[in-house]
């Protein structure tokens, strides 16, 4: 049996600015004598149209020279779930296999990666009339009160969400008030159930980018959030809030750097602020990502920070490809 056969897909996760798309596009290219690649993204912001420049989405000539997935599917005003993914990730693996390719899954969305490799567990589904009334208890009293008040009832959840984390504090909150559970238990619930592998990503194919320096890190995340805002974030933001149906509570706006740019121009906080404040949540999203991956054992590190780490990526994926 050929490791194409044997490894069902390769998996690229990482936080963000830790290389990925580089490194992946270097992968499809390595691998391309052999068996052509599909790149599968892993991430819950890519999958909006309209929103390219914040989301360091993939150029158009880097989505040519590879065949991209999950990417433009869904419009700003809709919302897209782990189980989606699931679904939708798990019949692309499928089809692109059938084509005789091999499906890389790439992306720093770690509860994808988890559902996709664990399964999903049978959280009850949300319910419009719960959220509105988190939100609205979070505009009067702040969601790092409810962050608190989700510590009281759900302290394991709480403890990886930040205070400021509202999309993710809103949803634990949801499942406790709807299901008298805490989010954890549904994920204990479905850890205990799982056997070793039995997604479609072997432990052998699941390589993470890790940093060993944050500072090194950070820096790249400032200077790359720096290069957003001169692209023209900004006025990506300006065109979002100009169609008049998106705001702050849905969850492509809630994406890191929309969120605080549509404050900004809400006059929130001051124009003048929004670097600071980008380059701070973003960190706080590569921090979170970070602790996501150290809670899944079987990835195989690279420390993206160390010299060549790209070429270390691939030439670690194609030893397994032509083991």
């Amino acid at each position: 049996m050929s490791i194409e056969a044997a490894l069902p897909a390769i998996a690229l996760a990482g936080p963000t600015a830790s290389g990925k798309t580089a490194a992946a596009l270097a992968i499809a290219a390595e691998l391309a004598p052999r068996v052509p690649v599909e790149i599968i993204s892993v991430d819950s912001a890519l999958v909006y149209r309209g929103m390219d420049i914040g989301t360091a989405k993939p150029s158009a000539s880097e989505r040519a020279t590879v065949p991209h997935h999950l990417i433009d599917i869904l419009d700003p005003a809709q919302a897209y779930s782990a189980a989606e993914f699931v679904h939708d990730a798990t019949r692309l693996i499928a089809t692109i296999r059938a084509r005789g390719a091999l499906p890389l899954l790439v992306g720093g969305t770690m509860l994808y990666f988890k559902a996709l490799m664990d399964g999903i567990d049978a959280m009850p589904a949300g319910d419009g009339v719960v959220r509105a009334a988190i939100d609205a208890r979070a505009a009067e009293q702040g969601w790092p009160a409810l962050h608190a008040e989700l510590a009281r009832v759900d302290p394991v959840t709480a403890a990886r969400l930040a205070p400021g984390d509202s999309q993710r504090i809103q949803r634990a909150l949801e499942v406790w008030q709807l299901s008298g559970q805490p989010l954890s238990h549904f994920h204990k619930t479905r850890d205990a159930n799982a056997a070793p592998d039995t997604g479609p990503i072997a432990a052998q194919g699941f390589f993470s980018l890790e940093p060993h320096s944050r500072a090194w890190l950070h820096e790249r995340i400032a200077q790359r959030f720096q290069a957003m805002l001169a692209a023209g974030f900004l006025d990506e933001v300006i065109a979002l809030r100009a169609r008049g149906d998106l705001h702050t509570n849905l969850p492509s706006m809630r994406c890191v750097g929309y969120r605080q740019a549509w404050e900004s121009l809400d006059g929130t906080y001051p124009l003048s602020t929004l670097p600071e404040r980008g380059i701070a949540a973003t960190r706080q999203l590569a921090k979170r990502q970070i602790t996501w991956l150290r809670s899944m054992p079987q990835r195989r590190v690279v420390a993206c920070d160390a010299p060549g780490a790209q070429q270390q990526v691939v030439d670690a994926v194609l030893a397994l490809v032509q083991a």
